[in-house]
C-alpha cells in the first residue's frame, strides 16, 4: 500500500523540515513548495491527501493557494491544514480549511493531527479496494 502524499507550503526551511518530519511520523510521503506559485505548479499535475499551508508566501499568497484548491474539482477531498503565524488572516477562512494552527506549531500537534487524517484516508482507500475486489471478483 502506498503512503498518502502531503504538500508543504511554507517558505521558512527549518519549519518545512520540522513540518515533513511529523508528517512522515504520521505516514506521509512529503514534498515542499516554498513558494505559493511553485505549489500551484506543483498541484496542476498533483493530488495531496493533505496540504499544510502557510498563509504568508511569496509570489503568490497562500490564501490564493487554498482558493485554487478549493475551487478545482479534482482537489476537493485534499484536507487544508493552514499554519500561520498571522490569526487576523485566518479569521476568514475557516470554512475552507480543514484545521487551523497558529504559530508556532509543535511537532506533535502536527503528528497527531496529520495521523488522524492518515487514519481516515487509509480507511477510505480500503473501502475503496474492497468495493473494487466486489465489482471484479
Amino acid at each position: 500500500m502506498n503512503k498518502p502524499l502531503a504538500l508543504i507550503v511554507e517558505d521558512e526551511k527549518d519549519i518545512s523540515v520540522i513540518f515533513a518530519k511529523a508528517l512522515h511520523a504520521a505516514g506521509f510521503e512529503t514534498e515542499v513548495a516554498y513558494s505559493g506559485d511553485v505549489a500551484i505548479t506543483w498541484l496542476s499535475s498533483n493530488t495531496p491527501s493533505v496540504v499544510v499551508l502557510d498563509l504568508h508566501m511569496p509570489r503568490v499568497a497562500g490564501t490564493d493557494v487554498l482558493q485554487h484548491i478549493r475551487n478545482e474539482p479534482r482537489l476537493a477531498d485534499v484536507n487544508v491544514i493552514i499554519a500561520t503565524a498571522y490569526p487576523h488572516m485566518a479569521e476568514s477562512l475557516h470554512e475552507a480549511a480543514d484545521w487551523i494552527f497558529f504559530k508556532p506549531v509543535s511537532f506533535s500537534q502536527l503528528r497527531d493531527l496529520a495521523a488522524r487524517f492518515s487514519t481516515v484516508i487509509s480507511s477510505d482507500e480500503s473501502g475503496s479496494e474492497e468495493e473494487q475486489s466486489e465489482k471484479t471478483g
